[in-house]
């Protein structure tokens, strides 16, 4: 059993458990309080019932163009402790920004952005109906640097799945709006 709830400010100080992960990018406390701020619709946490132990969370937003139908849901960070793992809580976590990707925000597909290297999370995200967008050359930078994968999934307001159709080319990060 576990509790899902909204994110709050306090929580920045009893995630460690979760963020230290070789594949979580972890950011700065501005980006945190930003998102909770002004999507705080889009930040949930999965807690253990007996001492709230923060086993999980996502973070998104919604972002892009509504009348070239580029509106979306993104998936800033999923990520669920390495205890926690393969119990159906990043499932449940995808589901529910999904959910208010479509319904509350009224956009065409939701994506995310995943490191290549991470198989298991490409093989959970494929199962749930993600496919690949485009390769971002170089997206993930830093001391462990590494291409990314931009997966997209369709709502229902894209009936015919326009938004999933890939790119059919790589791009470098500087083209990231242009290619949207």
């Amino acid at each position: 059993m576990t509790t899902t709830r909204r994110f709050n400010a306090d929580d920045l100080f009893k995630f460690n458990n979760v963020n230290l992960d070789f594949y979580t990018e972890t950011y700065n406390i501005p980006f945190y309080f930003e998102y909770l701020a002004v999507w705080p619709e889009y930040f949930y946490s999965v807690d253990t019932p007996h001492d709230g132990t923060v086993m999980g969370y996502i973070m998104g937003k919604v972002e892009g163009d509504m009348e070239r139908k580029k509106w979306h849901g993104h998936v800033t960070a999923l990520t669920v402790a390495p205890e926690y793992r393969r119990l159906g809580l990043a499932k449940k976590l995808m589901f529910l920004l999904e959910e208010i990707t479509e319904k509350i925000h009224k956009a065409y597909f939701v994506d995310l952005f995943v490191r290549c290297s991470n198989r298991v999370a490409i093989g959970m995200y494929e199962k749930l109906g993600y496919t690949t967008y485009r390769r971002v050359l170089g997206y993930y930078s830093g001391k462990n640097s590494e291409d990314g994968l931009d997966m997209r999934k369709a709502t229902g307001l894209d009936p015919e799945r326009k938004s999933m159709i890939p790119l059919g080319r790589d791009i470098h990060p500087e083209e990231l709006d242009f290619t949207l």
